[in-house]
C-alpha cells in the first residue's frame, strides 16, 4: 500500500483507501450505556487517525527520496494502527483508551518499531549529510 501514488489513497469521504469511513455503524459489545458512549468515541478515534494521515501525505509530497519513501512507510503504519484499534469490538476499550485523544494516535505511531527505525534512519541519514554553509 505505501507504494500506491498518494493520490490514489485519499478517496473522496477522506479516509485512505480500503478503510470504513463510519467505523460508528459496527457492532460494539458491552453494557446499552457502553455501546452508546463508545459510538460517540470511536468516529472520533476514525477521524483523528485520517488527520494524521492526510498531514503525513502532505508533508510527503513536498519530500524528495527517500525522506518520501520513508514517510509513505509511516502512512502504512498509521492506516495498520488505525485498522487495528476500530477492530476493536469492546466498547470499554473505546471509553477507558480513546475518550480523550491528546495525543494518542501519535504514542501508539511512537511505540511502533518500524516508525523507530524510520526515525534512525533519517537521524543517521542526517549526521552523514555535511551541512550546508
Amino acid at each position: 500500500m505505501a507504494d500506491e501514488p498518494l493520490e490514489e489513497r485519499s478517496p473522496a469521504h477522506g479516509a485512505p483507501a480500503g478503510i470504513d469511513p463510519d467505523p460508528g455503524r459496527s457492532g460494539l459489545t458491552g453494557t446499552e450505556n457502553q455501546i452508546q458512549w463508545a459510538s460517540q468515541i470511536r468516529p472520533r478515534v476514525a477521524l483523528e487517525f485520517d488527520r494524521v494521515a492526510r498531514a503525513l501525505q502532505a508533508r510527503a509530497l513536498g519530500q524528495t527520496e527517500p525522506d518520501r519513501q520513508e514517510t509513505c512507510d509511516l502512512i502504512a503504519v498509521v492506516e495498520e494502527k488505525r485498522d487495528e484499534v476500530l477492530a476493536n469490538d469492546r466498547a470499554g476499550y473505546f471509553i477507558r483508551d480513546w475518550q480523550e485523544l491528546n495525543g494518542r494516535v501519535r504514542e501508539i505511531i511512537a511505540s511502533d518499531p518500524r516508525y523507530r527505525a524510520i526515525k534512525a534512519g533519517r537521524e543517521a541519514r542526517r549526521q552523514d549529510t555535511p551541512e550546508r554553509t
